[in-house]
C-alpha cells in the first residue's frame, strides 16, 4: 500500500468522448491568436498546457499543436505552424501556474515558441513521487478522477493538415481535466507528506537549463559497434551528417530517409558505384536512387580524407559500470554497497529509486566521493552533483551509514588478512 492512500476510494470510471463544451476551432490566424491571449489573460486559476509533436515523421521535436485550458477561457487549440511565436500567450500567462503532464517532454518545444512558465505543476512527476505504478495521463486520470481517456492518436503524424476531428477531440481531452488532476495529485501528495518534495522537483524541472548538444551525435548510430576501422567510422560519420542535412532540408525524420542499419551497412561495404550502393541493404526506393550521389560522395570523402576520425574520443561520461571492477575497483565496491541502501530507502518512502536520487548522481558519487564519510561531507558532495534539498536530507544519512559500514568491514578484512599472514 502506498503511504497516504489507505483512506481513498477509487471512483468508478466514466469515459470521456469529447470536450464538455464542444470542440473549439483551431486558432490559425494572428487575429485569432490575439483573441486567445486576451481570453487567457482574463481567465482565472492554473492553466493546463499540452503539445502534440510529429516524432518519427518530421525533423526535430517542434510542436504542431498547442492545447491550453483555463477557467473562464475554456479550451484553446493553437496551430503554431500557422501563427508562429506564442509570445503573446506567454505574456498573458505571466505569473500563472502551468499544469503539464511529463513537462520535460513539452517544455523544449514550448520554449521554441517563446513560452516559459513562471510556475509549474507536473502531474506525471507527482504521480512518480506518489509511487503510482502507472503514471501516464490516461492511467492517472482514471485512477485519481475516474475518467478514462483514449490514447490511440498519441503517435500520430500531427503535422498533417487539416487535422482530423477525432484527433482534435483527443488533443482537447488531454487538457480537459488536467487541472482537476493537478488538484487530486496535490491532495494525495499532501496526505503522503510529499508535497514539499514535489514542489522542489517541479521548480527544478522549470529552471533546468537546456540540454547541452551531444558530442559527436553520430556515434549514437544504432549498430555502430559493428563498424571497425577509422575509415569506415569516417564513412559512417559522413553518411550520418549527409542524412541529417537532407532530413533538415526536407523536414523529415532522418530514419524516414535511411534507417541506421543502412548507414552501418554502407560504412562497412564502402560501395564505389551506384549499383553497389543500391545493392546495400537499406538503400532501396526512389529516394535512395535519387540521392545516390550524396551517399556515394560521403563514402568517397571518407576514403580520401587524410585524417579519419578516431575510434574513440575523450568523454565526460563515466565508464560502464561493468568496467569499474577493472578500472576502479574501490568505486565498484562503493556502488555495490550504496545502491541497495538507496533502493531500500526508496521502497520505504514509496517512490521509484531514480526519483529519490538520480542514478547518475549516485554513480558519480561512488566514482569520485568526498574524502570524509561523514553525513555532512556526503550531503555536500550530493549537492555539488545536483541533488535537491529533500533528496539530500533523506539519502545522505543512509549513504553515509552504508559507506562507513563498508569501510569498517574492509578494515576488518585487512586486519584478518594481516593476522593470518603473521600466523
Amino acid at each position: 500500500m502506498v503511504p497516504g492512500f489507505e483512506n481513498f476510494d477509487i471512483p468508478e470510471t466514466v469515459h470521456l468522448n469529447g470536450p464538455a463544451e464542444g470542440l473549439p476551432r483551431v486558432v490559425d490566424t494572428a487575429r485569432g491568436l490575439a483573441r486567445a491571449a486576451e481570453q487567457l489573460a482574463e481567465a482565472t486559476g492554473p492553466v493546463a498546457v499540452d503539445t502534440e509533436r510529429a516524432s518519427g515523421f518530421r525533423y526535430g521535436q517542434r510542436a504542431f499543436l498547442v492545447q491550453l485550458r483555463r477557467e473562464g477561457a475554456g479550451t484553446i487549440l493553437i496551430d503554431p505552424e500557422a501563427v508562429g511565436s506564442l509570445a503573446s500567450v506567454d505574456e498573458a500567462l505571466r505569473g500563472v501556474e502551468w499544469v503539464l503532464h511529463a513537462a520535460t517532454q513539452d517544455m523544449p518545444c514550448l520554449a521554441e515558441l517563446d513560452m516559459h512558465p513562471d510556475r509549474l505543476f507536473d502531474t506525471e512527476l507527482g504521480g512518480r513521487l506518489l509511487g503510482l505504478r502507472k503514471v501516464g495521463l490516461a492511467s492517472m486520470t482514471e485512477d485519481l478522477l475516474g475518467f478514462t481517456l483514449s490514447k490511440e492518436h498519441s503517435a500520430a503524424d500531427w503535422s498533417r493538415r487539416p487535422l482530423p476531428v477525432d484527433w482534435l477531440n483527443y488533443a482537447a481531452l488531454d487538457v480537459e481535466v488536467l487541472v482537476q488532476l493537478r488538484w487530486a495529485t496535490e491532495e494525495r501528495l499532501a496526505q503522503a507528506g510529499k508535497l514539499e518534495w514535489a514542489l522542489e522537483e517541479f521548480e527544478h524541472v522549470r529552471t533546468a537549463p537546456p540540454a547541452a548538444p551531444r558530442q559527436d551525435p553520430w556515434r549514437r548510430t544504432h549498430g555502430m559497434g559493428n563498424v571497425r576501422g577509422r575509415r569506415k567510422l569516417t564513412a559512417l560519420r559522413n553518411l550520418w551528417q549527409a542524412r541529417e542535412t537532407l532530413a533538415r532540408h526536407k523536414d523529415l525524420a532522418p530514419t524516414r530517409l535511411l534507417p541506421d542499419s543502412a548507414l552501418v551497412a554502407a560504412a562497412n561495404t564502402m560501395p564505389r558505384t551506384v549499383p553497389q550502393l543500391l545493392a546495400t541493404p537499406g538503400f532501396h526506393g526512389r529516394l535512395a536512387e535519387r540521392e545516390a550521389t550524396r551517399w556515394l560522395t560521403a563514402v568517397q570523402d571518407a576514403r580520401l580524407t587524410e585524417e579519419p576520425v578516431p575510434a574513440t574520443v575523450p568523454s565526460t561520461t563515466l565508464p560502464p559500470v561493468k568496467a569499474w571492477e577493472t578500472k576502479r575497483p574501490e568505486a565498484a565496491a562503493r556502488l555495490k554497497a550504496l545502491k541497495p541502501a538507496v533502493a531500500e530507502l526508496a521502497e520505504e518512502l514509496g517512490l521509484p529509486t531514480e526519483n529519490l536520487l538520480t542514478p547518475e548522481h549516485l554513480r558519480r558519487f561512488c566514482w569520485q566521493p568526498p574524502r570524509s564519510t561523514s553525513d555532512d561531507a556526503v550531503a555536500q558532495r550530493l549537492r555539488e552533483l545536483g541533488a535537491r534539498r529533500w533528496q539530500v536530507e533523506h539519502t545522505a544519512p543512509v549513504i553515509g551509514a552504508a559507506w562507513r559500514e563498508l569501510r569498517s568491514r574492509r578494515r576488518s578484512e585487512r586486519s584478518e588478512e594481516t593476522d593470518g599472514a603473521e600466523d
